[in-house]
């Protein structure tokens, strides 16, 4: 394939607008913030964020190149189809639930990062272990944006893959680093606006072209290969809906959906944005599962693609960039291709930005060095963007599969961190142990349930496993879900189980070695005053509390503060006031 130089042109052009964005953000951050106050500035944007560029930010975190490009994966490789891409139902309905149950909580007390709440209840210990999942859940997902984004560049100018990931890497870190969240929010907006208009310009060129069949008669019989629209098999069912929960539930505690959420100006703006986003992500993969099924639909051997066809090429990974190549104009082609890749880029920054705000606060700052000048917490956020962001970059070298990432960066999100995050928000009475007890349960049972991806064989070999080609067992049972509810229900157990032996005088004050029941307001404990401005949160929980014996299931275990909130928007402030 020759070298393209108006395909380097338009990447060239698509770069420099989405690097112009965001320097010009990054001055805007500058020239409105407070000297004391630009670390927070950085990580929730002087939580001044609007519904306009609240929903675009919210929207395109998800909806970058690892979404459209793993969606049209999934719809065209045969066996799996449409049924298979769960991507989009999946992350609108999570956006959905977190809206509804989540985003509120969060926003109205204030919270800096995702993790400040655990830190607030567990201390700094617990935080620090789940900063790990988080982090990594945060860099595969940034993984595979990359891989997404130098497979299309690849498509584009051919030069090696490894070389655009690498200098894509290089300039979405390097604004990230002057301008935070404002930079990574206006450059959304403009990613979002790409993705859109490049797409939807180049799917009717593409379904027009002569070597491609009518797609709604590909999608129910097997013309090129099997129909687009997929199948379950009754064997397949728990895959299905264990991945299905994986990607719904699991794509609620996510730094990078909670920046946004605690960026918004009022909790109910908050939830808007959820509820925005979650209808954006449903339009944004429209275009995408077209492309799809165009790729299903097409003669291979009658394009300048020739054969063999990109499945077995194993390039399936990247047949939303070969459609545009070979399906369309060229000026469209250029176009739609250089407009998406542009934007992809500017998912990455989402990921990256949330890592190091995650560590800058709640390992560094809350952990280490709680009296850090705010001049040292932005240069540390900085140094860590750009460790992250080579961090990403490296996995992203290393990648097999758009979507196998995408299922990776989920799996110690919803194993792990989503069961503490319930239990940290609506069940009252755990505490450090029993998280502790829940992390350990749920890692191992994720563990000993193998990853063929990892080429990790199973220790447990659950009902219906079966060997797939490189003789590594496949579960088909759901240990994912199981591993969840295990780490849900030993955190609530082995909390209720320490309160009670360290109250009842079974064990001696001496052993609460975790300060988490007896000593749990002991000076050794952390100050849980320096997780949030005094004026922005009701710590509840530095006030003693009589230990109280309750007659029904329900009051015993639901935080019912949880679901008393005292909302901070201004239109309820006037509202009450008149």
């Amino acid at each position: 394939m020759p070298f393209h130089v108006e395909g380097l042109v338009a990447i060239v052009v698509f770069y420099l607008a989405i690097l112009a964005v965001g320097i010009w953000a990054a001055w805007k951050t500058k020239n409105t913030v407070s000297e004391g106050d630009h670390s927070e500035a950085i990580i929730v944007g002087g939580r001044d964020i609007g519904l306009l560029v609240g929903g675009f930010t919210m929207t395109a975190t998800w909806v970058g190149g690892g979404y459209i490009n793993g969606t049209a994966e999934a719809v065209y490789v045969p066996g799996y189809g449409l049924a298979w891409a769960q991507a989009p139902i999946g992350y609108s309905l999570s956006l959905v639930l977190g809206g509804l149950f989540f985003a509120k909580p969060m926003r109205s007390k204030g919270y800096v990062t995702m993790l400040d709440p655990f830190q607030q209840l567990y201390g700094k210990r617990m935080g620090g272990l789940l900063f790990i999942p988080a982090l990594m859940g945060e860099m595969f997902w940034a993984a595979a944006i990359f891989s997404a984004l130098g497979a299309t560049i690849s498509v584009i100018i051919d030069i090696n893959i490894n070389i655009s990931v690498i200098i894509s890497a290089l300039i979405a870190t390097m604004y990230t680093l002057v301008g935070g969240l404002y930079s990574v929010a206006y450059t959304d907006v403009v990613q979002l606006f790409c993705i859109f208009l490049g797409l939807w310009i180049s799917v009717p060129f593409a379904m027009s072209h002569p070597a491609v069949t009518d797609i709604g008669l590909t999608a129910v019989h097997h013309v090129y290969q099997a129909p687009w629209l997929g199948s379950i098999n009754s064997l397949d069912i728990y895959t299905w809906l264990d991945n299905f929960l994986l990607l719904t539930l699991g794509g609620i505690p996510w730094q990078t959906y909670f920046q946004r959420v605690l960026s918004s100006s009022s909790a109910t703006y908050a939830q808007v944005l959820s509820f925005l986003a979650a209808f954006g992500c449903l339009v944004m993969a429209l275009p995408a599962i077209l492309i799809g099924a165009i790729g299903a639909s097409t003669a291979w051997n009658q394009t300048e693609y020739g054969v063999p066809d990109p499945m077995t090429k194993k390039e399936a990974d990247m047949i939303l960039p070969i459609v545009l190549q070979y399906l369309c104009p060229v000026y469209i082609s250029f176009f739609g291709l250089g407009a998406v890749s542009a934007a992809v880029m500017s998912s990455a920054d989402s990921s990256i930005l949330s890592a190091s705000s995650m560590f800058a606060r709640n390992i560094y700052q809350l952990s280490f060095r709680q009296n850090a000048s705010d001049r040292e917490i932005v240069w540390v956020m900085r140094i860590t963007v750009f460790l992250f962001g080579a961090s990403a970059t490296a996995m992203a070298l290393l990648a097999s599969s758009v979507y196998g990432l995408w299922y990776l960066s989920s799996d110690l999100v919803y194993i792990i961190i989503f069961p503490q995050l319930l239990c940290v928000l609506f069940i009252k009475g755990t505490n450090t142990y029993g998280a502790i007890a829940g992390y350990l349960f749920g890692l191992v049972l994720r563990i000993t349930g193998g990853e063929p991806y990892l080429y990790l064989q199973p220790l447990i070999y659950y009902p219906g496993c079966y060997p797939d080609e490189n003789n590594i067992y496949i579960q088909r049972f759901p240990f994912k879900t199981l591993a969840m509810l295990t780490s849900f229900f030993t955190n609530i157990i082995v909390s209720y189980l320490a309160k009670y032996l360290f109250e009842s005088g079974t064990l001696p004050p001496r052993l609460d070695f975790l300060d988490a029941v007896v000593a749990r307001y002991s000076r050794e404990h952390m100050d849980k005053a320096t997780l949030v401005k005094s004026d922005n949160i009701v710590l509840n929980e530095l006030a003693p509390v009589n230990p109280r014996h309750s007659l029904t299931l329900s009051s015993t275990f639901t935080n019912k503060e949880a679901f008393n909130y005292v909302d901070s928007s201004p239109e309820l402030s006037n509202a009450e006031d008149n």
